[in-house]
């Protein structure tokens, strides 16, 4: 399979690793991504990837709860530029769609388009066309998750990651504002930390399976037996889960704790139960690419 420069562009930007290290993954991969990618990592070139792409779109995530803190929603709208991002119309278009996912449920990206919106006679669609006409920017609802339950919330960085995550507790603590503290700073952790499941039960077993086989490759090229390579994989594990699984994660405010041992503190503190049941953290344009012809130039010219 051939690759072009955007390709080894592509892979560098996932992995950090250098250009030239890119290009002789992909020649030993065939030009396959995925393979490019557990190649580095055999080496000992690249980390874990995250979940996320390359971010480069710009728009906002935003978040809200209603005033109880029982139903809330983490939102993506792009737009084109960082300056119509934080345009008032724009912002006021965002908040619109949140209102209307809050209020009406809707399945989807789709059926909240179809929507009539939170406070108009309008579709949201409608809406979303009069601000493009109006700015004369291309502008898109990406997507959206909605929850009910305790909730927390935030927003960093002006709408650069919106974090919101469900807890299971009694209304009596929920309404505290001691948990609504506790609740803040785990979204913040997930804001930073970028946790990809809540605890070892969600990731899956494939999952498992292939950082089992990436890890015994790095310790049989660092010259040990298979044999020992099997117990030494099983150590490693824990710590490959300590850095993708939420409630194993060192709490960054503590780290001499876990952020379950965080939730099991401040429960004791509360006299009651705590339990972290969700969570979604969007990036604003993780995954999307603007065009980088400067950047493929450079690569295009270093292959050559």
């Amino acid at each position: 399979m051939a690759f072009t420069a955007k390709d080894v562009a592509a892979l560098r930007a996932k992995t950090s690793c250098g250009m030239m290290d890119c290009k002789k993954a992909l020649d030993a991969s065939g030009g396959d991504m995925d393979k490019a990618i557990d190649f580095l990592r055999e080496k000992g070139l690249a980390a874990a990837t995250k979940k996320a792409g390359r971010v480069a779109a710009e728009g906002v995530a935003y978040v809200e709860v209603n005033e109880a803190g029982t139903v809330g929603t983490v939102i993506e709208v792009n737009a084109e530029t960082d300056f119509v991002a934080k345009n008032a119309e724009f912002q006021s278009l965002v908040k619109v769609c949140a209102d209307t996912v809050i209020e009406q449920n809707p399945a989807d990206v789709e059926a909240l388009l179809a929507c009539k919106a939170s406070g108009s006679d309008k579709t949201v669609d409608a809406i979303l066309k009069e601000k493009i006409l109006k700015i004369g920017e291309n502008m898109k609802v990406r997507r959206f998750c909605r929850m009910e339950g305790a909730l927390g919330g935030y927003i960093h960085a002006d709408g650069k990651i919106g974090v919101l995550a469900k807890f299971d507790t009694s209304a009596e603590i929920a309404a505290k504002p001691e948990f609504k503290e506790y609740a803040k700073n785990v979204c913040m952790q997930i804001a930073a930390i970028i946790p990809q499941y809540l605890n070892e039960e969600n990731v899956p077993a494939d999952v498992v399976e292939h950082e089992k086989s990436i890890l015994k490759q790095q310790i049989i090229d660092s010259g040990k037996p298979a044999a020992i390579a099997e117990k030494i994989v099983i150590g490693r594990l824990k710590k490959f889960f300590k850095e993708i699984c939420l409630v194993d994660q060192p709490y960054v405010k503590d780290d001499k704790m876990t952020i379950q041992g965080y939730t099991d503190q401040v429960a004791k503190q509360l006299g009651g139960s705590i339990k972290i049941v969700d969570f979604a953290r969007f990036e604003k344009g993780e995954g999307l690419e603007k065009r980088q012809e400067n950047f493929a130039d450079e690569v295009a010219g270093m292959i050559k």
